[in-house]
């Protein structure tokens, strides 16, 4: 059975010293103020304190919205009675040799069928671009995905217009996906702490997002080898721009402290200066310092 998306206990709930939020902030500006780039930072502490820097809606999401994709394809099939076992025949030739795809790299055959959970974890595990534009052709439409979400978090906070093959053939549409930091959290936050799909397919989503395999320098970085902390997230990267400039280096995570504390946080970078070796480093940085900060407070209760 997997776990529960959310892991408050509303008979004991935790109860720690409120997190210093306008120390964090400026700890938080304190690390970017040299960037040359843009870093966007949200964090949602115990569903009650929130701390942004730089929240504006302006930041390529890249495969971040994979995510978002995987929560409008099982409100689909929840308004449908479909389960995620439903299996979906798929022909080779139809995939991009040319993208990032450890879907087509394990099947061989020009004809195989996976069930749409598979495709799910594909995207959400691995940020596999072939099975998201394939249940963007066949399940769940792009404008489909855009509308479902804008009522679940506000719509000046987001958008969502391209699929990963429309951002492959042209990258500079890889900006007419964006969002603030904050819109990205509120979904997070959603997702691993309400209800909003059906109890089954919300878990199934959380527990595959604890399993990403992707992005492990970034807010993963600093937690990683601490016990008994859980990380849920969803990275996205992507492209070099016309100047020169990564486009985007994007994570969004859930974590959960071992006595029950949990928080949200998401760092987007647009338009860094450098390679995403050194993009990773500073995410790592911010994601050590939020940790650090909300530990403290925990400590001093």
């Amino acid at each position: 059975m997997l776990a529960s998306c959310s892991t408050r206990n509303t008979n004991n709930p935790v109860t720690h010293a409120a997190t210093d939020t306008d120390a964090l902030r400026d700890s938080i500006s304190a690390i970017i103020s040299d960037v040359t780039g843009e870093i966007g930072v949200a964090a949602i502490i115990d569903s009650k304190d929130t701390v942004t820097v730089n929240d504006i809606d302006k930041y390529a999401l890249m495969s971040v919205f994979k995510m978002h994709q995987a929560v409008a394809i099982c409100h689909s099939f929840d308004l449908k009675g479909t389960p995620l076992d439903t299996i979906i025949e798929i022909d080779r030739t139809s995939l991009n040799p040319d993208t990032w795809s450890p879907m087509l790299k394990e099947h061989d055959n020009e004809h195989f069928s996976t069930p749409v959970s598979e495709l799910l974890r594909y995207t959400l595990m691995q940020s596999d671009n072939n099975a998201s534009n394939l249940m963007f052709d066949r399940l769940v439409s792009v404008a489909e995905t855009d509308s479902f979400i804008a009522t679940l978090i506000p719509r000046n906070s987001f958008r969502i217009t391209e699929r990963e093959s429309d951002m492959q053939s042209d990258h500079s549409r890889s900006y007419n996906n964006h969002s603030s930091p904050l819109g990205v959290a509120m979904l997070v936050e959603r997702l691993f702490t309400d209800s909003i799909l059906s109890h089954e397919k919300q878990e199934f989503i959380c527990e595959t997002m604890r399993s990403c395999s992707t992005g492990t320098d970034r807010i993963a970085a600093p937690l990683i080898n601490k016990d008994g902390i859980t990380i849920a997230h969803k990275t996205g990267s992507g492209y070099i721009n016309e100047n020169g400039r990564l486009i985007a280096h994007n994570d969004a995570a859930y974590i959960t402290l071992p006595d029950g504390t949990s928080y949200t946080l998401v760092i987007l970078v647009k338009d860094f200066a450098g390679n995403e070796k050194q993009a990773a480093a500073i995410m790592a940085r911010i994601s050590d310092t939020v940790y650090q900060a909300i530990s403290q407070d925990k400590s001093h209760n």
